[in-house]
C-alpha cells in the first residue's frame, strides 16, 4: 500500500470528543474524521494527531502533599486559639503553661496526619482502568500499539476479553456484547448493533452503536472509529467532574468549629473583661488624672501584670485545651472498631457524619445484588418449577408447588437443562483457596447470561466436559442480534437421527420457529392453547423483572443442514428466567434502616422494570412513592425535581450527571447524604455526597479512591453497623464535650465569683491547665470508648443542623456549672479557715476538690438519660482505669516533693481529706437530679401527645 492510498492530512485540526458521534450516519464520521473503512490511517497522519492532541491518557492531577495535610491540621480555630495562648504564656514567662499546650496541639496535630495521610489517587485509578495497548489498523495492517498512542480517526480492532481503549462510534459488530457496568450501571453486558444510527438525546447506556473507554468486550468482536480520546471520552468527563468536585466539611467538622469559635470568643471575651473589672476596681481615677496613664502603669507595673495574668487564667479556663485531641483520638479509635466490623474510613470526620445520615443514595448492580445472573424459574410443560441457590454456586434444588422434586426424574426438564448446557459457551471455574482453610469459590468465564444456565444444569448434576463427551459439538451460529438465538448441532451417537440441534433465544422470537413441544417424552403438535401457555408464562416471567430465554431443539440428519433446521420444525423445550439477585443480608439491613429513620434510594442504571421489582422485594419502594428514569429527570428544572426529590425512592437509567444532581437535590432540602457505589460512575456523587462509600472487592478503584469509607466485605449490612457506630460516636462526642464543658464552666465562675468578692484567685494557671488536659482528658477519652445505647438505631436521625450544644446539654452543663462552683468555692474558703496563713494549702484543697468531684462526676456522665444506678458502674473498664490514673496522678502532683516548686501545692492530711469528701459529691448528686427531672418532664410530654 502506498503512501497516497492511506488517509493523511495537512494542516488541519480535527475535532476529539466528536459531538454526539452515535447520532451520526458513517459516512458523515469517515468525512469529519477523515478516516478510511478499511486501510485506516496512515502511520506519518496517526502521529501528526497525536502531536495535536497529545496522548490516549487522563490527565493527573497534584494530590494532597504531606505538609499541607500538616498544615490543616493547624486551621481549626481552636487549635489557633490554644498556638495564641501558648505564645501570650511565653511572653510573660510561663513557660511550662505554654509547653503543655504546645504539647497538646502538637499531639493532635501528629494523630490527625497519621490517619489522615492518604493522597488522592482517583485520576491514576481512572488511568490504571484504561486499556494499556490497543490492536489498530493503520496503513492497511492489523498491529498492536499502547493505547495512549491512540488519535481520533483510528480504526480499532475488538475481541473478547478486550478492553475498549478509547470511546468508539462501531463500524462492524458480530454478536458483539459489552460489559458496561462499571460506566453506566448496566448489569448485564450491553449487545452492540453497528447498523443503527441513534437519536442525538439517548442514554449513555442505550447508545448500542457505540463502545466507551475502561468498558469490557465480553463476547463477539467488531471494528469502531476512535471518536474520543483522553480526557474527552466519557471516561475523561467523569475524570473532569472529580476535580470540579469540591469536597465538602462534614457536619461534626462544621460543628466543632463552630464550637471552637464560641468558645474562642467566649475566651477572648471574658479575658477582657476580667482585665476591665480588676482595672476598674483597683484603680482610682483621681491618682491617674494626677500622675498619667504612662506613670500610674509604670508605677502599678507588678499588679498589672498579675491582673493580666489572671484574665489569662480565666481565658485558658473558658477553653477545653483537650476537646482538639480527645476528639481525634475517639474518631481514630472508632475507625479501628469500624475496621473490625468491615468498614474502613478514610478520613477521621467521616466515622461520625454516617450515623448522621439520614439517606442513602445506593447502587443496585453490585451493591444491593450479587452481580451474578441467576436462574430463579424454569417453566417446563405447564408447569414452573422455582430453583434456589446463590450467584454461580453450583449447588440448589428445584421446587415444584412448594416441594422439593429431583430433576432427573423429570425427562422434559433435564433436556431442557441439556439444550441450554450444550448451546452455551461459558464455563464455570472451581477455585480452592487453602489459607488457614480450605474455601471454595467459583469463577464464570463467558457471557453472565449464559453463565447462569451453566450454573443451572450443574444444579441438576449436569457438567459441560462430560456432556460434551456424550455429545460433541460439531457446528454452530453464534448469537447476533437479528436472529436473537443461537444454535449449536450436537453428534448423538446412537441416536436415530444422528445430530440434534440446539436453539436457545428470545422467547417471542424462537417460539415462531417451533411446530412441536416436548411433553412426558413424547414429541406433541404445538397448538394455539398451548403457544398461549407459553406466552401467558412468558409474560409472568417478565412481569417479575426476570430475563427469559427460550430453549428448542430439533432432530436433524447431516450437520450441513444446520441453516434449514434452525429456522423451521423446532421443538419446544422451555423457558428460562433468570435475575440479578438481591444479596440475602440485604432485607434485614433495609428494614433496619427504616426503624432508623433513614430513607433508603436505589439509583441505578438498569431498567425501571428490573430497578422497581428489587426495590419492591427490598422494601426499598415506600407506596406512593416513585421511581424516576434519568430521561424524566432531564425533563425537570431544578425547582420542579426538589418538590418531589423526598418522594422518590428508584432512580432508573441514570448518568453520572443524574447522581450528583440527585445528591445535591436531597442536600438542598437538608438531608445528611450517603452514596454507596462500585463503579466509575459512582465516583463524582461519591465526593459530592456527605459521606462516600465503595465497595472493597467489587469496586473500582476510583470509586475506593474518592470514597471516604470502604467496604472491605462489600456488603449492605456493613453499612447499617457502620450508621450504629457512628450513631454511638456522637453520643459519645456529646458526653465528652458535655464533661469538659461544665468543668471549664465551673472554672470560669469560680475564678470569676472569687475576684468580684475580693478573694484570692483559687486555682493557678497550671492547676487549670492540669485539670482540662489530664484530669479531665482521660476519662473524657473514656467517654469516647462507651458501649452504644440499646435502642440507639429505634431512633431517628437527629435533625441535620442540630448543634451539638443542645437546649439538653445547656440545662445539664448550666447546672453542673453551678455545683461545681459552689464545691470548689466552698472548699477554698473552707481552707482558708483552715490554713489563714497559707494560700498555697487553700488552693491545694480547691485543686483536690475539682479534680475529685470531676472523677466522681465522670461517671455520671457515662448517659444523658439513664441514672447511675441503672448502669453498671464499672463496665467500663476505660474509664475505672481513666479515673484512677488521674486520682494517681493527682497524689503524685499533691505529695511528691519534685511537683511542688511547679504546681504549688501543700500536703495535705487525713483529716482535711475526710472534711471536703461531702464537697467532691455536690457535682455528681445535682448530675443524678438533673436527669430524674429531664426524665420526669419526658415522661409529661409523652403522656400529652398521646392523650391529644
Amino acid at each position: 500500500m502506498t503512501k497516497e492510498e492511506t488517509t493523511t492530512i495537512d494542516n488541519e485540526e480535527l475535532p476529539n470528543g466528536l459531538a454526539k458521534p452515535h447520532a451520526q450516519p458513517l459516512d458523515t464520521l469517515v468525512r469529519v474524521l477523515h478516516t478510511d473503512l478499511k486501510h485506516g490511517l496512515s502511520t506519518e497522519e496517526a502521529q501528526r494527531r497525536l502531536a495535536i492532541y497529545g496522548p490516549n491518557k487522563l490527565q493527573e492531577t497534584a494530590g494532597v502533599s504531606f505538609w499541607q495535610l500538616v498544615l490543616d491540621q493547624f486551621k481549626n480555630f481552636l487549635v489557633l486559639l490554644l498556638i495564641a495562648s501558648s505564645f501570650i504564656s511565653m511572653a510573660i514567662g510561663e513557660w511550662v503553661d505554654a509547653a503543655a499546650i504546645l504539647a497538646i496541639v502538637i499531639i493532635n496535630a501528629v494523630l490527625g496526619v497519621l490517619q489522615e495521610w492518604r493522597a488522592e489517587q482517583s485520576l491514576q485509578a481512572l488511568k490504571r482502568m484504561a486499556a494499556p495497548t490497543a490492536v489498530v489498523i493503520r496503513d492497511g495492517h492489523q498491529e498492536t500499539i499502547p493505547s495512549e498512542q491512540l488519535v481520533p480517526g483510528d480504526l480499532v480492532v475488538l475481541t473478547a476479553g478486550n478492553n475498549v481503549p478509547a470511546d468508539l462510534r462501531l463500524i462492524e459488530s458480530v454478536n458483539l456484547r459489552i460489559q458496561e457496568a462499571s460506566l453506566t450501571g448496566e448489569s448485564t453486558p450491553v449487545e452492540k448493533n453497528a447498523s443503527v444510527v441513534l437519536d442525538a438525546d439517548i442514554p449513555l447506556g442505550d447508545r448500542r452503536n457505540s463502545a466507551f473507554m475502561g468498558t469490557v468486550v465480553t463476547y463477539g468482536r467488531g471494528k469502531g472509529i476512535v471518536t474520543a480520546t483522553g480526557m474527552h471520552t466519557q471516561f475523561g468527563l467523569i475524570a473532569q467532574m472529580l476535580s470540579a468536585v469540591t469536597a465538602e466539611e462534614t457536619p461534626l467538622q462544621r460543628r466543632l468549629e463552630e464550637l471552637g469559635r464560641v468558645l474562642g470568643t467566649a475566651a477572648l471575651a471574658i479575658c477582657g473583661i476580667i482585665f476591665l473589672i480588676g482595672i476598674i476596681r483597683d484603680t482610682q481615677p483621681g491618682i491617674v488624672l494626677s500622675q498619667g496613664i504612662a506613670a500610674y502603669l509604670s508605677a502599678h507595673e507588678g499588679e498589672i501584670l498579675e491582673l493580666f495574668m489572671t484574665a489569662i487564667s480565666l481565658a485558658i479556663a473558658a477553653v477545653p485545651e483537650g476537646l482538639p485531641a480527645v476528639v481525634t483520638i475517639c474518631l481514630a479509635l472508632g475507625m479501628q472498631r469500624m475496621v473490625r466490623r468491615h468498614a474502613l474510613l478514610r478520613r477521621l470526620p467521616a466515622v461520625e457524619t454516617l450515623g448522621t445520615a439520614t439517606v442513602i443514595c445506593s447502587d443496585k448492580t453490585g451493591t444491593l445484588t450479587q452481580n451474578e445472573m441467576t436462574v430463579t424459574q424454569v417453566w417446563v410443560n405447564d408447569k414452573f418449577y422455582h430453583v434456589t441457590g446463590q450467584g454461580y454456586t453450583p449447588y440448589g434444588e428445584f421446587k415444584q408447588g412448594g416441594q422439593t422434586v429431583d430433576p432427573r426424574s423429570i425427562p422434559p426438564l433435564m433436556l431442557l437443562l441439556q439444550g441450554a448446557l450444550l448451546c452455551n459457551d461459558a464455563q464455570l471455574e472451581r477455585i480452592i483457596q487453602n489459607n488457614s482453610e480450605t474455601k471454595e469459590t467459583w469463577r464464570m468465564v463467558g457471557d453472565p447470561t449464559e453463565g447462569a444456565l451453566v450454573v443451572l444444569a450443574a444444579k441438576a448434576g449436569l457438567w459441560r466436559e462430560q456432556l460434551e463427551k456424550e455429545q460433541p459439538r460439531v457446528a454452530e451460529v453464534p448469537f447476533d442480534s437479528a436472529s436473537k438465538r443461537m444454535t449449536t448441532v450436537h453428534a448423538v451417537p446412537g441416536g436415530n437421527p444422528p445430530f440434534r440441534a440446539y436453539v436457545k433465544g428470545a422467547p417471542d422470537i424462537l417460539l415462531q420457529l417451533c411446530s412441536y413441544f416436548q411433553d412426558d417424552g413424547q414429541v406433541k403438535p404445538l397448538t394455539e392453547e398451548m403457544r398461549a401457555k407459553i406466552l401467558a408464562a412468558n409474560d409472568a416471567m417478565a412481569s417479575q423483572a426476570l430475563r427469559v430465554l427460550a430453549v428448542a431443539y430439533r432432530p436433524i440428519s447431516e450437520a450441513k443442514a444446520l441453516d434449514w433446521a434452525e429456522k423451521r420444525n423446532l421443538v419446544f423445550l422451555g423457558l428460562t428466567g433468570m435475575i440479578d439477585p438481591p444479596r440475602p443480608e440485604v432485607y434485614d439491613a433495609v428494614a433496619t434502616c427504616r426503624k432508623a429513620g433513614i430513607k433508603a434510594v436505589m439509583i441505578t442504571g438498569d431498567h425501571r422494570d428490573t430497578a422497581v421489582a428489587i426495590a419492591k422485594e427490598l422494601d426499598f419502594l415506600t407506596a406512593g412513592h416513585l421511581a424516576l428514569t434519568g430521561p424524566e429527570l432531564d425533563r425537570m428544572d431544578d425547582e420542579d425535581f426538589i418538590k418531589i426529590v423526598d418522594n422518590v425512592d428508584v432512580y432508573a437509567r441514570v448518568s453520572p450527571e443524574h447522581k450528583v444532581r440527585i445528591v445535591d437535590g436531597l442536600k438542598t432540602i437538608g438531608h445528611i447524604v450517603a452514596m454507596t457505589g462500585d463503579g466509575v460512575n459512582d465516583a463524582p456523587a461519591l465526593k459530592r455526597a456527605d459521606i462516600g462509600i465503595a465497595m472493597g472487592i467489587t469496586g473500582t478503584d476510583v470509586a475506593k479512591e474518592t470514597a471516604d469509607m470502604i467496604l472491605t466485605d462489600d456488603n449492605f449490612a456493613s453499612i447499617v453497623a457502620a450508621v450504629e457506630e457512628g450513631r454511638i460516636i456522637y453520643s459519645n462526642i456529646r458526653k465528652f464535650v458535655y464533661y469538659l464543658l461544665s468543668c471549664n464552666i465551673g472554672e470560669i465562675l469560680v475564678i470569676f465569683l472569687s475576684m468580684l468578692a475580693g478573694l484570692p484567685i483559687p486555682l493557678r494557671p497550671i492547676h487549670l491547665l492540669w485539670l482540662n488536659l489530664v484530669t479531665d482528658g482521660l476519662p473524657a477519652l473514656a467517654l469516647g470508648l462507651e458501649a452504644g445505647e440499646p435502642d440507639i438505631m429505634n431512633r431517628p436521625p437527629r435533625p441535620p443542623r442540630e448543634p451539638i450544644i443542645n437546649r439538653e446539654m445547656i440545662w445539664n452543663t448550666a447546672v453542673q456549672g453551678i455545683a461545681i462552683t459552689a464545691s470548689t468555692l466552698g472548699a477554698f474558703v473552707l481552707g482558708l479557715r483552715l490554713y489563714p496563713d497559707s494560700l498555697v494549702a487553700a488552693q491545694t484543697i480547691a485543686f483536690v476538690t475539682l479534680i475529685s468531684a470531676e472523677l466522681w462526676r465522670a461517671y455520671t456522665s457515662r448517659s444523658e438519660r439513664c441514672p447511675l444506678l441503672k448502669l453498671r458502674v464499672f463496665s467500663n473498664r476505660y474509664m475505672v482505669l481513666a479515673t484512677l490514673s488521674s486520682f494517681l496522678l493527682m497524689l503524685a502532683v499533691v505529695y511528691l516533693p519534685v511537683f511542688e516548686p511547679v504546681f504549688y501545692t501543700f500536703e495535705l492530711p487525713l483529716r482535711t481529706w475526710l472534711t471536703i469528701l461531702p464537697l467532691t459529691l455536690i457535682p455528681s448528686i445535682a448530675a443524678e437530679l438533673s436527669k430524674w427531672i429531664l426524665s420526669r418532664q419526658e415522661c409529661r410530654q409523652r403522656s400529652t401527645m398521646k392523650v391529644s
